[in-house]
């Protein structure tokens, strides 16, 4: 089973718009049954697909730190065949509190995703802008991780320690399979800097860097409305930009594993001169 985890500790990257349209897109197009999993207290995967989280108990933290909490307690169908959401909430900041940060409670979300491993055919993890337990959880259950990076300069920073976190979690927890299998740059605009910045992506993490995608107020709507664009607009060019995104995830994640990159840091990209693009 494939199981795909969203990670970036920079907050608005579009992790989650990405992880919503993925899991959307393996249901819809390659017929597979697809759980996403939410671990961040905002419970915006479940908003996003129109669910009220706010009113929905149990949800993810339950399913952690209850064992008595079946899969079929918290997981909710959605409107797209084959996708099913399991949502969270505010209850998620007190994660830690329940589980401590033993080995044991870094294993709790890959061992209760285990119990239930035949009813779905991928799973997609989406967490939040941090590198916290819930992070380090997803680690551990995941497969392969995909990075949305920002077409900023000081995004790269962040990027570069998303693939040191990702070592080591591979190293300390025993997954040498597990690694950055794509990156995806995000807000592209057209200037200098942000080809710059994409061309150190594509230094640092070769083949492995997929078609940018722009800032598109049919996703924003879309996802107002708790639809895909697919459904929104579906002939829009963010539907258009969305799609090819998501199917170089889905095939970058198919390849044979590599070895890893090393962990430095990519060169600062330069910007731009006054007056150019």
């Amino acid at each position: 089973m494939r199981r795909i985890a969203f990670v970036n500790e920079k907050g608005g990257t579009g992790k989650t718009t990405l992880a919503v349209h993925l899991a959307a897109w393996i249901a819809r197009e390659r017929g597979k049954r697809v759980l996403l999993v939410d671990l961040d207290t905002q419970g915006h995967a479940g908003k996003t697909l129109g669910l009220d989280v706010r009113e929905i108990q149990p949800n993810v933290f339950h399913f952690l730190t209850d064992r008595s909490v079946s899969l079929d307690q918290v997981q909710h169908p959605t409107e797209i065949p084959g996708l099913s959401v399991l949502p969270a909430y505010k209850q998620m900041a007190g994660l830690a509190g329940s589980l401590g940060t033993s080995p044991s409670a870094v294993e709790r979300l890959s061992q209760r995703l285990d119990e239930f491993a035949a009813e779905h055919d991928v799973v997609v993890l989406d967490g939040p802008p941090s590198l916290g337990l819930s992070v380090t959880a997803m680690l551990v259950a995941a497969t392969e991780v995909v990075v949305p990076v920002a077409l900023t300069y000081l995004a790269l920073d962040g990027c570069a320690e998303v693939a040191r976190t990702v070592e080591r979690a591979a190293e300390e927890y025993h997954r040498p399979g597990l690694r950055v299998t794509a990156v995806v740059p995000m807000m592209h605009r057209n200037t200098a800097l942000a080809e710059a910045v994409r061309e150190r992506l594509e230094a640092y993490f070769p083949g492995r860097v997929t078609p940018s995608l722009g800032v598109y107020v049919a996703i924003d709507e879309a996802q107002s409305h708790g639809k895909t664009v697919w459904d929104y607009a579906p002939r829009s060019r963010a539907a258009q930009m969305m799609t090819a995104v998501t199917e170089a995830v889905w095939r970058l994640g198919q390849t044979p594993a590599q070895a890893p990159e090393p962990a430095q840091a990519p060169e600062p990209a330069q910007a731009p001169e006054p007056g150019g693009r």
